[in-house]
C-alpha cells in the first residue's frame, strides 16, 4: 500500500500516484431545478413589465380605452335605423318623441295678481299673456296674504291636484317663479308677480324654453 493511502481505504481508493483523488458531492437535482425556475419567472416578470410601460407610453391602457369609447359612443339617427330595421326603426322612434306631454296654452286659465306698488302691472301682464294664447282669468291686485310679500319674480299658485306640467309651462313666459298650491279645487293657475318681476320673457325666448320643455335633449348614455 502506497504511504499516500489513508488508513483503512483501499480499493478503488487506493492511491497510486502522487495525488489524493477528489471526492466531492454530486450537486442536488433540486437545487438545480429551482434555478432555472427562479430564472424563468424572473425574465416572465421584466417582460410583463416592459409591455406594460410600452403601453403607458402608447396610451393604449384599458382605462384610457374605456374613456375614450364612452365620449366617442356612436349614435343612430332615425333615419339610420329605419334602414337597419323594423325593430331599430321603432326604437329610434320611441327615443325620438316628447318625453312631456305639455297642455297648450289655450288649455292653462291664469289669475294675474298684482303684489307690487306698480299700478296696472297685473293688466299689462294679463293683456300679453292673452296675447299667447292662454286664457286669462281674473285680473287684480294680489291677496292680502301675498300682497307686498313676494320678493321674488312671482308665484305660480295651484291646487295640490294641479298638473306640473301646466307650472312648468307657464314659468316659460318669465324666469325665477316659485309654485305653491292653496286648498282650491278649480285647474285654474294664479299668477303673482312679485317686487322682482321687470317684464316677461320675450316670445322668442319663451317658444324657444317651451320647445324644449317638450323635446328635451337626453342625456348621454355609456356605450
Amino acid at each position: 500500500m502506497s504511504m499516500l493511502t489513508p488508513p483503512g481505504m483501499g480499493g478503488k481508493y487506493r492511491v497510486t500516484g502522487a495525488a489524493y483523488p477528489r471526492m466531492s458531492r454530486k450537486r442536488s437535482r433540486t437545487r438545480i431545478v429551482l434555478a432555472v425556475l427562479g430564472s424563468i419567472l424572473a425574465l416572465a416578470l421584466v417582460g410583463y413589465g416592459a409591455l406594460q410601460l410600452i403601453d403607458v407610453f402608447r396610451g393604449d391602457s384599458p382605462k384610457r380605452n374605456t374613456a375614450a369609447g364612452a365620449k366617442d359612443c356612436p349614435t343612430t339617427p332615425p333615419e339610420a335605423a329605419a334602414k337597419n330595421g323594423p325593430a331599430a326603426a321603432s326604437t329610434a322612434s320611441a327615443a325620438a318623441k316628447p318625453a312631456v306631454v305639455l297642455p297648450p296654452p289655450g288649455e292653462i286659465t291664469v289669475n294675474v295678481y298684482n303684489a307690487t306698488p306698480r299700478a296696472g302691472l297685473a293688466k299689462a301682464v294679463g293683456d300679453e299673456l292673452a296675447k299667447r294664447g292662454f286664457v286669462i282669468g281674473n285680473v287684480g291686485n294680489a291677496p292680502a296674504t301675498f300682497d307686498k310679500k313676494v320678493p321674488g319674480t312671482g308665484i305660480l299658485l295651484g291646487s295640490p291636484t294641479t298638473d306640473k306640467a301646466v307650472f312648468s309651462v307657464l314659468g316659460t313666459q318669465l324666469a325665477g317663479t316659485t309654485q305653491q298650491t292653496d286648498t282650491r279645487e278649480t285647474a285654474d293657475v294664479d299668477l303673482i308677480l312679485g317686487d322682482a318681476f321687470k317684464e316677461l320673457s320675450t316670445k322668442e325666448d319663451a317658444d324657444k324654453a317651451l320647445a324644449l320643455l317638450a323635446n328635451p335633449v337626453p342625456a348621454p348614455k355609456n356605450c
